[in-house]
């Protein structure tokens, strides 16, 4: 299988398009917001090949960000790039409260990580109340295993796969990796080299809104929704960031998970970010508001740690 055709922005000044866009993008003013950080990122050095399948439903897509060193690269018979190029593959989940939320919005987040030398997996998954808790995590496991099998392809390692996401995104990419069953189901978990989660629900029982109720319910099931019961000594490395102001998801979700990490051994960051909203951790990865938070910057200190095969 080779990649879609790829597509590449063109033309108008990259320093004109940020005049003014990061006041948009701070305040959070939702559709003006994303097209601050996206109108900036449109004019980054890597090639986007855009809605891959990765299954059969049409929310089964993703978005594969390709650093332009690595996009001329060509793969030989063994699966390696004919550059020797062994990059990082960070998967990235979007947020919207498992019911909302489009890949689309955050080109922002696969241009800053291509940027960094990363190609950058950003899917799709179904959404409540089309699925509960069981469907969209079936997607994330999908999609996991989809990015372990085509890494080579886009010259990335396997082997330094990351999972990463925002709020219900972060949620995703914490329980696939710390519940089994997940990729059990899936064929087989790939090797995950740590996992990234930015204002994550992690540890937010007991479950008070009826939607989140019954899209991880009947009650006796709530427990199942929680990556804090799942926490294992062999877990990968974690990098939790999270804002002291966040009232959307307590910040208490990071620091309880980190100090259950750190109880049973397992190397966890964990970055508390003064006076920052809900949406200001992911927003600081792009261009016009990354001086509002060093998300971009911790991440790849994260990455750059040496890991056990």
């Amino acid at each position: 299988m080779s990649p879609t055709p790829a597509d590449k922005p063109r033309g108008v000044s990259r320093r004109a398009m940020l005049a003014g866009l990061a006041a948009a993008l701070t305040a959070g003013c939702g559709k003006l917001a994303f097209m601050a950080a996206n109108v900036s990122a449109a004019f980054g050095a890597y090639r986007r090949h855009a809605d891959i399948a990765y299954g059969t439903h049409p929310r089964h897509r993703l978005d594969v960000y390709v650093p332009d060193s690595a996009a001329g690269a060509t793969r030989t018979a063994a699966g390696e790039t004919a550059s020797g190029a062994s990059r990082p593959m960070v998967v990235f989940w979007h947020g919207g409260r498992w019911s909302f939320g489009d890949k689309a919005k955050y080109r922002f987040v696969g241009a800053a990580l291509a940027e960094l030398g990363y190609v950058a997996v950003l899917p799709n998954y179904r959404l409540y109340p089309e699925v509960k808790l069981a469907g969209f995590m079936d997607d994330a496991a999908r999609a996991g295993r989809w990015a372990a099998a085509h890494a080579a392809l886009y010259g990335a390692d396997a082997d330094r796969l990351y999972l990463m996401g925002h709020s219900a995104g972060a949620h995703l990419a914490a329980l696939v990796t710390l519940d089994p069953r997940y990729f059990a189901a899936d064929g087989g978990a790939p090797h995950i080299a740590g996992v990234i989660g930015l204002s994550g629900p992690y540890d937010f029982l007991p479950l008070k809104e009826a939607d989140v109720q019954d899209m991880f319910g009947p009650p006796q099931n709530y427990p199942q929704s929680q990556p804090i019961n799942f926490v294992r000594p062999d877990a990968p490395p974690m990098l939790l960031i999270h804002g002291s102001k966040d009232e959307v998801v307590m910040p208490k979700n990071s620091v309880n998970l980190a100090a259950s990490l750190h109880a049973l051994g397992v190397p966890v960051s964990l970055k508390l970010y003064p006076n920052l909203l809900h949406a200001d951790t992911v927003a600081a990865i792009s261009l016009p508001a990354r001086g509002r938070a060093p998300t971009l910057a911790d991440i790849a200190a994260f990455v750059r740690q040496p890991r056990s095969s």
